[in-house]
């Protein structure tokens, strides 16, 4: 319910002097007055020199006469105008006493900073070329890494890298199903709605399978990693950081792109290809479900077209682009989470970044694949 009834009253029992009455009830809800009120009777009439204040009419208070009273002291403090307390309530007068104990820091108060769009413009070039410098340093860390892996030099916990197989693998595998026959599905409505006016729906196995083994299941897979074990690597390493682990891995002599970095990149990188390749024949199962049970295309009529259609070439690009993903999300997961900052708000902002920065990772690595394939002809 919100109150109404309080106000202000104004009164000069001498020449220089102002008095002001609290009337009603000041509380939070109340409709206070503005404090200009009160600047615009001391600008009126004769120069006041001293303020002094009644409150015998005033029924209630809280917070909000506190509030009050310190935006007009503000206003007096400016034009040299004494301040006479004596009239306020002892409670109003100690919580008074206990908000100006302190001094305001400088620099405390948020205000609003416009900042020239030039140099919004150079802010950003130089936050890019720093990310550039970093990502390229990272690259190069976890490359040494990797080489010191292949001559047997790089030293993690063999369990680690276990772990992450089976968390990337097998526990990825309901969610990598259901996305991928529900794309199987899409793809096999979608092309049935035009094959079919021309009846040629048994055609429908062809794209299909192509557009699974060639790129969907690849880009499908990777993208539901990125989401997943992407955001999973990011959230992990950035705890880390914020409890220090890392600092303390590196006290102990212990590089963290061996001992944290290198088990996630092998075990996503290894599980990516066997993860598309599990999507394909989920994706397929997806479009044999419409082709048969809806096209009244026969089960063995629909695997005959689609194992026609489907070229090695195409198999071999589906795999390495898996390939390819499980690098990207991984580097992507970790680059985040090393970097991310000291506070739990910064593990939400590398694992929000690890996303971005796999998906786009994705994209854009298959355009360049695609392109590649299309000049060389396969």
């Amino acid at each position: 319910m919100v109150e109404t009834d309080c106000g202000l009253g104004f009164s000069r029992p001498a020449e220089d002097t102002m008095m002001i009455r609290f009337l009603g009830t000041w509380k939070l809800g109340s409709t206070i007055p503005a404090a200009s009120e009160v600047e615009k009777q001391v600008s009126s009439g004769p120069l006041v020199k001293k303020v002094t204040f009644e409150t015998e009419e005033l029924t209630a208070w809280d917070s909000a006469l506190i509030t009050f009273l310190l935006k007009i002291f503000s206003q007096f403090s400016d034009r040299k105008v004494e301040v006479v307390r004596d009239g306020l309530p002892d409670g109003v007068n100690r919580l008074l006493d206990l908000a100006t104990a302190v001094p305001e820091r400088a620099g405390a108060r948020k205000e609003a900073v416009k900042v020239h769009v030039l140099a919004r413009i150079g802010g950003s070039a130089v936050e890019f070329w720093r990310s550039t410098i970093e990502f390229t340093a990272f690259i190069g860390s976890a490359s040494l890494a990797f080489m010191r892996f292949l001559t047997g030099r790089a030293r993690f916990r063999r369990s680690d890298l276990a772990l992450v197989i089976l968390e990337t693998g097998a526990l990825a595998f309901p969610i990598v199903s259901l996305i991928s026959i529900l794309v199987g599905l899409i793809l096999a409505f979608v092309g049935a709605i035009q094959l079919k006016m021309f009846g040629a729906q048994l055609y429908v196995a062809n794209l299909v399978g192509i557009a699974m083994v060639r790129e969907m299941a690849a880009i499908m897979t990777g993208i539901i990693m990125a989401g997943r074990t992407g955001a999973a690597f990011a959230a992990q390493l950035g705890t880390m950081q914020v409890n220090e682990e890392i600092d303390a891995l590196e006290t102990m002599g212990i590089d963290p792109m061996e001992f944290l970095v290198l088990p996630r990149m092998l075990g996503l990188t290894l599980m990516m290809p066997l993860l598309c390749l599990y999507a394909n024949l989920m994706g397929i199962l997806g479009g044999l479900i419409v082709g048969v049970g809806m096209l009244d295309i026969g089960l063995l009529q629909y695997y005959n077209q689609t194992r026609l259609a489907i070229s090695m070439n195409d198999f071999w690009i589906g795999l390495f682009m898996g390939l390819v993903f499980g690098v990207l999300v991984s580097l992507a997961g970790c680059l985040r989470g090393i970097q991310c900052g000291r506070s739990a708000s910064d593990v939400g902002r590398a694992t929000t970044s690890a996303v971005v920065t796999g998906i786009v990772s994705i994209i854009v690595a298959t355009a360049i694949i695609t392109v590649i394939c299309d000049v060389i002809g396969i």
